[in-house]
């Protein structure tokens, strides 16, 4: 198996706990949603209301979970090399200030971070400044993201 074929696994595994979680968070939502003890009492009794919409949310939230979690084992992870440029499933390691952070870019899904290979992975999007910005980089460049005080600066050192 890969390096990235193992890093998925790993990904997905987080993936399908968020999921079973979410779903059993649904399924309580619903129930009461449509208890006895959710009836409204009154025009300002709202818990009914506000638990169906509780339901709903997470019902979303469980949905796009598992588009996510379909679409991961046809992602693309072939092996990138120094002089290749950064595309979707790319493992990248970044410095800045001194420190190394390492991402690994997907289509869809990220926000999350995982622990890889003794190191913390954060999933991110192409969409994502930071993601966005690494597009079509390679090893050696600089990218620059807008921060809440100044522009931080990445240096790209690997790719995988």
């Amino acid at each position: 198996m890969s390096k990235k074929r193992e890093l998925i696994q790993i990904i997905l595994t987080q993936l399908n706990t968020e999921l079973e979680l979410i779903l059993l968070s649904a399924k309580a939502a619903r129930q009461a949603a449509t208890h006895e003890e959710s009836k409204a009492e009154d025009s300002h009794d709202t818990r009914g209301l506000e638990a169906s919409y509780l339901a709903g949310a997470q019902m979303a939230r469980a949905l796009a979970l598992k588009k996510t979690i379909a679409a991961y084992p046809f992602m693309n992870v072939q092996e990138l090399k120094a002089g290749d440029s950064i595309k979707v499933g790319a493992l990248i390691e970044v410095e800045n200030t001194g420190k190394k952070f390492h991402y690994f870019l997907v289509s869809q899904g990220g926000g999350m971070a995982v622990t890889f290979e003794d190191r913390t992975v954060q999933v991110i999007t192409s969409a994502a400044p930071l993601g966005e910005a690494l597009l079509g980089r390679k090893v050696g460049d600089v990218v620059e993201i807008e921060g809440q005080r100044v522009p931080r600066e990445f240096k790209i050192t690997a790719i995988v």
